[in-house]
Order: C-alpha cells, then structure tokens, then sequence
C-alpha cells in the first residue's frame, strides 16, 4: 500500500472513522481504513451463538476477540491472556478486587495517580473489530447549550472545566445531519429543553418509541413535589415537578433505511437480534460499497510517522496480523490522516509513535495534554420492588431504555457538584443482581426461589433453605418480577489532567506497550453521585417502593459519604463513554485540537472521537461525536 494514491488514511472503523470514511466516499475520495479487530461479518449469527452461549451476558461478550472457553461458556483468563492478544480489549469481568491486575486486565490500572492520590478502576469497555460500537444502547441526546460553556457560566467549578472552542448553534446543523444518517427516533416537541432548539418546521426521521409502564410509573411518582422535598438539587427554582421524557434513539420505531422496526427483545445491549438498532457497520458498508475505499482489517496500526522537520504525517506503520502466528509490517502513505482509535487507544498510539526518539513525548502532544483528562460518566445504579398493592410494571419488555430525565442535567449547582441524567431502565434486575457473578434476572431470583436462597434480595425467606416449586413458585415469580425496576444516573466528571493514559510496560500480542490508566473520582462527581442517591430516595418513597440495592463489601469502586447525617455506601459503574485524553481548544498549549479536531502541531492530521471533548456533560457521547465527525469530514473533504 505504501506507493498508492491515497487521499485519506483512517486508523479505526467505528462511529466517527464510518462517517468520515462514508462522506469521503460519496465525493470519490480515495480512502483506506485500518481496523485492528474483524473485518464486518456476512450476518452477526456467529455473534449470537457467542452471546447465547456465553454464562455472562455482558456488552463484550458477543464480539472477537473471544473471552469465554467455547465448551464451558465461562470467563477464562486463559482465553483472554491480554499479553497473547493482537488486538486485546478490556471487558467489565475484570473490575473485581483484582482489578489491578495487568495478567488478567488488557487495561493497565494504576492504584495510585501521579499526584500520589489512590487511584479506583476505570469500569468502561470497548471492542476491537469493525464498528466495534456494536454494543452500544442507542441512546442520542444533544448536549445541551450549557454544556459547551462549563466556565463562562459556572465559573465557580472546578479548574479542569473549561469552554469548548465551539457552542451548540456552531453543531446544530450536524446534530440534525447525524440524526437523519444514524436513524434517531423521538418527539421533537420533547427535546425543547435546557436551550436545546430546532429549526422551524424540524422533525425527527421517526416518531419515538413508545414509553413503558415503568416510564409512566416514575412521571407519576414525580408529578407534585414540596419545593422542600427537591431543594438538595440546587436547581435555581426547586422543582415542584420533574419531566420525563422520551429519549432519543438509533433505534426504529418503523422501518427505515431497509431496517425493520424494534421487535422490543429487551437486548439493545450487547447485541440487537434483529438489528433494529443502527450500528457503525451500516455506515461502513454503504463506504465500502464504494471502489475508492478499501479496509485492512486486522491491522494494527503501530506508528504515525513524521516527515523531517516534525510538521507533517508522511505515513503510518502498521502491523497486519493477518490469521493465527503470521505478521507482517507494513507502511501506508497518504495526504490526510484521521486517528479514529476511541479515547483510549488513539492517544496509546499517538504515544508510541516516538519517531526513532525525535519526538520522546509522542506525536501531537507538544502541549503535553494527549492522553489526560480521561473521563466517564460514573453510572451510579439503584434498584427497587415495588409494593404487592402496586399496578405490576412487567419489565422485560421494550428496548432496555425509552424514557429518562434529562432537566436535572444543568444549573446553578454546576458551581459546586457535577450534573447527572437519570435513565429509566425497562429490564428490571436483569444487570444488576448478585453483582453479576451468577449472570442476571429472571434467572437469579427464579433460581433463588427454587433453592430457597436469597442472592437477589427478592427473597428474604430465602435463608430458611426451602425451595418453592408449583403453583407457589409460579404466584411468587408473578407477584415479584412484574414489579422489578432500576434506574441509573449518568453523573458528570471533573476533566482531571491526573486521570489519564499512558504506557504501559507490560505488552500484548503484538509486543506493544499495552494502555496504562489512572483513574479516580473527584469530589466534585462525588457530589453529583451523593445528590443522585437523594433524587433516588426521594422517587422510591413517592412510589413506596423497596430499596434492593447493594453494594458488595469487595466492590473496588466503594466509597462512603455522608447524607443528612448519615454515613452511606455509594458505587459507580462504568458507561461505556470514553471522553477525553486529547481535547480541542483555541489554545494550542492546553489542548491537543482545534475546532475541527485537527492537530494544531501537525497540518495533515485529524484525530477524532470522544476524545477530543473538553468536558463530558452528561448526554451519552455518540451523537455529539457522530457531528463532530460529521463537520470534519466537510473540512477534510475541501483539503483533498
């Protein structure tokens, strides 16, 4: 490949690296895409019978590189030796109190950050194969206006918020263009809130999913509130009612783009059994189906290489891995190059490309910022059962999420705690029960009442040891799992330089220096988290539900902080939005980017993705990148 006439090199092949890829094929652009994982599969069947047969149902487990023992079905750190694999990824099974170690997890995790602070797991996961998204929920929420100007409007927070380079009304274009690609169903008249707008006339590509039982049972419970009961938010009025509202989905609520509409299978995450759900591979095809594009798959890009004066990409290095032990390197020269490797293994790559020592720090980093501020939005989870009285919810119904609350995500308490948005989940206790060492419900607490056992927290009898059989078994089964629900509350994270990516000196299969991780919590998202707890007392008690959540003992993300006097235990979870670790900003010395996610230290060389994020609000990332994207593209395709 090193002596074609390439206009476009495209390191990854998911959200941001399909659309660029995508638009450049439209304009006839000559385009080579490298994925380090598989290439797109013929059907995702194989990916199927890897989820059924999987004990843990967790986002990674349909997708290659494999992580189970195919005769047993079980976790095997055997099989996902991450110094073997050529392409390793993390998965959630190794967020346990072993979670520091590097035999066992691809993610290097530190205990202890650079300021010599402790330092706690980092729990969000990705794939390494084409459109490696595939296990993402689907949900598309606009940033809200407030989110791009943390420090002109709140300028109280603390100092890692910082304004972006560009405002809603600079993204709202290619918020409407990434909603017609992607396919997003939801009520306009919904979506007016917090300063989000739409041009006149403006509507979705499909109407919303319908809301669910235990959607209406939450707007119900939050419908008339004592300002006194809701003042803990620091909203600049204390709410007397808190919306709930349809959430923005790539998901069909009708046929679109020769995509059959949601059958309601309860299993947008991992995997969608009938691919009513967009995912990157769709836009990748429609790329491929252009001659000027091509992909390499299994094809690791080892190195971006400068010309001699250190301002421009010449080429990237590469290792093609091919299938079992055989290897060989490469090298691919174009006039544009875009990083689209996620948040963590683009600035992995951007660090190990020293070129022969002229540059120790890495490319693009002459700020010295590639690879800090990593961020999530920690997931706080609660669960509850409500009351025998109670109208049954009947969960597992409805794609895993409908409904949501997105007007807590912005005010004036920004200055002193991080924000948060509240999901509504529609699978009951399905990921959340016995911490997920015994896979998840219905199956836990069916087995619980079976072996008279109480793993779930659903049958506090269960300590007596005597099963349930029978017409018994069936009243309770009935009487319990209709009434199961959970929420989640996505809180917003302090851009701290201290949480970062680095090198690793332990290597995978293709002898690369893995990613290294610090990672902590701030207190400020500690904050966020505390107030998230409040919101959820307060929504159980309206609904008079019961409280099932726990935290286990030997859970490493636990934390106590104190609520109206009271010592308690808190957790988080990872989201799966990996933001951060190469920001864009004006300034060339405190950020990695410009607007147009170009590297200010060299002209022909973009870097895409969630990384480029100032600051992570607290919407789910992918629309937001789909249009950073999406404007990138334009840039890149007047350049070549």
């Amino acid at each position: 490949m090193a002596d074609d006439n390439v206009d476009v090199v495209i390191v990854g092949s998911g959200f941001a690296g399909a659309l660029i890829a995508n638009e450049l094929a439209k304009l006839g652009k000559r385009v080579v895409i490298l994925e380090a994982g598989d290439g797109i599969p013929i059907d995702i069947n194989k990916y199927m019978e890897r989820f059924y047969k999987a004990a843990a149902k967790v986002p990674e487990s349909p997708y290659t590189p494999t992580l189970f023992d195919e005769d047993t079905g079980l976790f095997s750190p055997e099989v996902n030796d991450p110094s073997k694999m050529p392409a390793g990824r993390p998965t959630v099974l190794t967020i346990t109190e072993d979670w520091a170690n590097p035999q066992k997890s691809y993610l290097v995790q530190d205990k202890k950050k650079d300021d010599g602070q402790p330092a706690t797991p980092f729990g969000s996961t990705y794939d390494r194969v084409a459109g490696g998204t595939s296990h993402w929920l689907g949900t598309c929420l606009r940033f809200v206006p407030a989110d791009f100007e943390m420090r002109k409007r709140y300028p109280n927070c603390p100092k890692g918020f910082v304004d972006w380079p560009i405002n809603y009304n600079d993204l709202e274009r290619h918020y409407r263009k990434a909603e017609e690609e992607l396919g997003v169903s939801a009520d306009i008249g919904e979506q007016n809130y917090l300063g989000i707008t739409f041009p006149a006339g403006h509507r979705y590509p499909m109407p919303r999913i319908p809301e669910s039982l235990t959607d209406r049972a939450v707007r119900n419970a939050l419908k008339n509130l004592n300002p006194a009961e809701t003042a803990f938010l620091g909203m600049s009025r204390p709410p007397t009612e808190i919306p709930v509202r349809g959430v923005p989905a790539a998901r069909n609520s009708q046929p679109y783009k020769n995509r059959r509409a949601c059958a309601g299978n309860t299993n947008c995450i991992p995997i969608c059994p009938i691919q009513a759900k967009y995912d990157p591979t769709i836009t990748l095809n429609e790329a491929l189906n252009h001659k000027s594009v091509t992909m390499m798959k299994k094809t690791v890009a080892k190195e971006i290489v400068l010309d001699g004066d250190l301002r421009r990409v010449t080429q990237i290095n590469y290792i093609d891995y091919g299938t079992g032990a055989a290897q060989k390197e490469g090298r691919i020269k174009a006039k544009i190059f875009v990083i689209a490797a996620n948040a963590i293994e683009t600035p992995r790559l951007l660090l190990m490309s020293q070129n022969a020592g002229r540059k120790p720090e890495g490319v693009a980093n002459s700020s010295g910022m590639v690879g800090r501020h990593l961020m999530d939005h920690p997931y706080y989870v609660a669960w509850g059962l409500l009351p025998k009285e109670s109208k049954a919810l009947y969960p597992y119904r409805g794609p895993l999420i409908t409904s949501g609350i997105e007007d807590l995500c912005d005010g004036p308490f920004r200055n002193e705690r991080g924000a948060f948005r509240v999901d509504i989940g529609n699978e009951g206790w399905n990921f959340v029960v016995a911490g997920g060492a015994a896979g998840g419900d219905p199956d836990v607490t069916t087995i619980d009442f079976v072996n008279g056992v109480n793993r779930s927290g659903a049958n506090p009898d269960g300590n007596t040891g005597v099963g349930m059989f029978g017409k018994n078994l069936v009243d309770k089964l009935n009487e319990t799992i209709t009434r199961q629900f959970r929420v989640g509350f996505l809180v917003e994270q302090t851009p701290d330089p201290d949480n970062r990516v680095t090198l690793s000196d332990f290597k995978d299969g293709l002898g690369l220096p893995r990613p290294k991780i610090a990672y902590s919590l701030s207190p400020y998202t500690k904050r966020g988290i505390v107030a998230a707890k409040q919101l959820q007392d307060l929504l159980f008690g309206k609904m008079g539900a019961k409280d099932r959540t726990t935290v286990q003992p030997i859970d490493p993300t636990l934390f106590e902080e104190e609520i109206n006097g009271q010592r308690v235990q808190l957790n988080y979870g990872g989201a799966g939005h990996i933001m951060g670790t190469y920001r864009m900003g004006r300034n060339p010395k405190e950020s990695v980017v410009d607007s147009f996610q170009r590297s200010h230290d060299h002209d022909n060389l973009y870097l895409v993705g969630s990384g480029t994020f100032p600051t992570g609000a607290t919407a789910n990332p992918t629309l937001t990148l789909a249009a950073l994207a999406l404007r990138t593209a334009e840039q890149i395709a007047k350049r070549v």
